[in-house]
């Protein structure tokens, strides 16, 4: 029985890393997954696998692939000319599920902190040049979160771009301050989107 509590403990140990969950939570899930079905149970493990396997950065824009580029770069129907930039994955899943845009995006994969060491040059932004180097891009949204080191971090982004034939806008300011994308509701973002400005 030892052997069999500590591979609970263990499962309730990794639960309890996930963002969000708690201890009691933890505990939940792990006897929840004891009680699965073994071909549910295995199934869902089988699914953690792939997703670390299979999946890695968009060559293109960074966002999570397959292949070598993600379905939204794939899309030939997407708006090329406006490129929408956000600090992670997550604040593209949210965008796209307002349907309020039809341009393509760039993932920085993460913000400007100092304090936690994280400077311009561990963001994807020399990628990010680089395609709008090209000329197709007309219009650079900055989606960043609505604080200090995302401000900070449009603001880097806005210099890096200075003197491309690129207007660079923000997210109008409906969002709250200090509030990440994913947060917000799909009406916010809609109107966050469609209310934009020039920077």
């Amino acid at each position: 029985m030892a052997e069999n509590g500590g591979v609970i403990e263990t499962l309730i140990n990794c639960f309890a890393e996930l963002p969000g969950i708690g201890r009691k939570s933890a505990e939940r899930l792990a006897y929840h997954v004891l009680r699965m079905p073994k071909a549910e149970a295995l199934a869902f493990s089988a699914a953690l696998r792939a997703v670390k396997e299979n999946l890695h950065p968009c060559r293109t824009c960074f966002n999570l692939a397959e292949g070598d580029q993600c379905a939204i770069c794939l899309d030939r129907r997407r708006d090329r000319a406006q490129l929408c930039v956000v600090e992670q994955v997550r604040d593209l899943l949210a965008l796209e599920q307002t349907g309020a845009f039809r341009g393509v995006y760039h993932v920085l994969q993460g913000r400007v902190a100092p304090l936690d060491g994280i400077g311009p040059e561990s963001l994807t932004i020399d990628a990010l040049v680089a395609r709008v180097t090209l000329g197709e891009v007309r219009e650079v949204i900055m989606a960043t979160t609505p604080n200090v080191e995302g401000d900070a971090t449009a603001l880097v982004v806005t210099q890096r771009l200075a003197g491309l034939p690129v207007e660079v806008t923000r997210l109008a300011r409906g969002l709250t301050v200090g509030a990440s994308l994913e947060q917000a509701n799909r009406e916010m973002l809609t109107d966050a989107m469609s209310g934009r400005r020039r920077l």
